[in-house]
């Protein structure tokens, strides 16, 4: 049985005995990365594959192909339909990043509540030696402590978040997710204008696609900060840039952009604009702790067992 993995890096950051366990079930063969163009060599043959961010459909997946796994729990990068017609199983990984994706939330917060790096780096330029005083802020500084988190997205990353946050001594607000029946949720319309801070964990979907756009940052107060751990197309980012080009918002951090990697000249990058000081941008990490990255094999091989026996383990078609 011939195992591929086409974009191992992500997951294995160059160690391949990551993979061990995967490879007693099969003759095992981990890329790691799959430019389209050469999708046909390296899954040529091929029973099992697996990909993180490798979009499979109708035209790429090959003929012999019984199994797809996907390396994470989004699954938009599988055309579910084209494998279901062709009676292909495909499972996900739910909730292996979850205490990993809600740290870096508070991570991203705190950096803009605080500024630890800027205040660090100004400390060892001198600065702070320069001055008469005891302390020294270089910005306004924020406490969370009754301060409102807007949760949209209240699932298990959402609320790891939520529990956090009152840790914290936050008021957390619900959001109804656009396309989501969830009950107890209060209405977009309503829980903006009462958020410090919003935190977004709802899935892509046709319905929440560039769900943070010119008339969602209208709703915010010009002090909130709006944090995305979840997928960058939730936010329609010309729409982000023109309201921080108009002064609002008080802080955005990014964990995730529309396009990954970024073009060099993203806007959300550029170091020169007078609100750069308030957008706090991390290259797609919140998954991505070791703890994390045992947890997505694991399943990932679990998954894999469940098939191989006639199971249903996290079946997404």
């Amino acid at each position: 049985m011939r195992i591929v993995v086409l974009d191992g890096f992500t997951t294995d950051q160059g160690d391949p005995e990551v993979w061990n366990e995967i490879r007693t079930l099969g003759e095992l063969h981990v890329y790691l990365r799959t430019p389209l163009e050469q999708m046909a060599a390296h899954s040529a043959d091929a029973e099992i594959v697996f990909t993180n961010k490798v979009p499979l459909n109708d035209q790429n997946i090959g003929p012999k192909v019984r199994y797809i796994g996907i390396l994470a729990t989004g699954t938009n990068v599988v055309d579910l339909e084209a494998a279901k017609r062709r009676g292909i199983a495909v499972t996900n990984i739910p909730g292996y990043s979850t205490d990993s994706v809600a740290q870096i939330v508070f991570a991203l917060l705190l950096q803009l509540t605080h500024d630890v790096a800027g205040h660090n780096t100004d400390v060892k330029a001198g600065k702070w030696a320069a001055i008469p005083d005891f302390c020294f802020i270089r910005q306004p500084l924020m406490e969370l402590s009754g301060k409102n988190l807007v949760l949209i997205g209240s699932g298990a990353i959402g609320s790891a978040v939520g529990r956090i946050a009152k840790a914290f001594g936050m008021n957390v607000i619900n959001a109804q997710v656009p396309g989501s029946s969830s009950p107890n949720r209060i209405p977009l319309e309503e829980a903006l204008p009462k958020a410090d801070v919003v935190s977004l964990h709802c899935p892509l979907t046709d319905k929440t696609g560039n769900l943070v756009d010119r008339k969602f940052l209208a709703c915010l107060k010009p002090s909130a900060i709006l944090i995305n751990t979840g997928r960058g197309p939730l936010i329609h980012e010309p729409d982000l840039i023109e309201a921080l080009n108009q002064g609002h918002l008080g802080g955005v951090g990014l964990d995730v952009l529309s396009q990954e990697p970024p073009p060099a000249n993203h806007p959300l990058l550029d170091s020169k604009t007078p609100w750069a000081h308030k957008v706090v941008v991390t290259p797609h990490i919140g998954w991505a702790s070791l703890e994390a990255r045992q947890r997505l094999v694991k399943m990932a091989l679990k998954n894999l067992q469940g098939f191989l026996k006639g199971e249903s383990l996290n079946r997404v078609a």
